[in-house]
């Protein structure tokens, strides 16, 4: 038997029992939700989005003179971590690093919404970390009493993170059709050797 005629025989077979059987994974692929909850959904994923710039703008790009000579910069993954864990109360960590990852949080949640392309783990981490790099850079050069905090990345990323596992991947997908991948395209079609 050659590689082409063993190629056909298992297309086949795998033809047929779709077409006898496979019933339930037909059932649960689900339809797209219908075009005006989805113009809703993503009206309100937009209004979110801008009040959550508004807020994330508030809490990292105000000034603050008081703490100008407090505050060091920290490129080291963990440092500042450990530092709210093993030097200061334990309201005062949960308040740093909770705040943080909630400060992620929305970008997980709406991501999926807005940007369809963006939906997938990894994606929605790398978008993150960019954009929170980027809030850091910026607090960091211009903003009085503020500075770049590596750990405030990894915090909110971790945030969006967890916020995609827990709303933003059901929601992306209440949302927006799944795609379907390049290589379940090219397997599904016909004539192909």
């Amino acid at each position: 038997m050659t590689w082409r005629h063993a190629r056909r025989s298992t297309d086949g077979h795998a033809q047929r029992k779709t077409a006898e059987g496979d019933a339930p994974a037909a059932r649960r692929r689900r339809r797209p939700a219908h075009p005006a909850v989805r113009a809703s959904a993503m009206v309100t994923a937009f209004a979110g989005t801008v009040l959550f710039g508004v807020v994330l703008a508030r809490l990292t790009l105000e000034p603050s003179a008081a703490s100008a000579a407090l505050v060091h910069g920290n490129v080291r993954p963990g440092a500042s971590i450990r530092a709210y864990l093993d030097g200061t109360s334990t309201t005062e960590a949960v308040r740093q690093l909770g705040g943080n990852l909630l400060l992620g949080l929305p970008f997980g949640v709406l991501l999926p919404v807005l940007l369809p392309p963006a939906r997938g783990l990894l994606r929605v981490g790398a978008v993150t970390a960019c954009l929170m790099t980027l809030v850091e850079l910026v607090q960091g050069a211009l903003v009085t009493g503020r500075v770049f905090d590596i750990d405030d990345v990894i915090l909110n990323t971790a945030g969006a993170l967890l916020g995609y596992l827990l709303i933003g991947l059901r929601l992306g997908r209440a949302v927006h059709p799944r795609r379907r991948h390049w290589w379940t395209r090219r397997a599904a079609e016909p004539g192909d050797t």
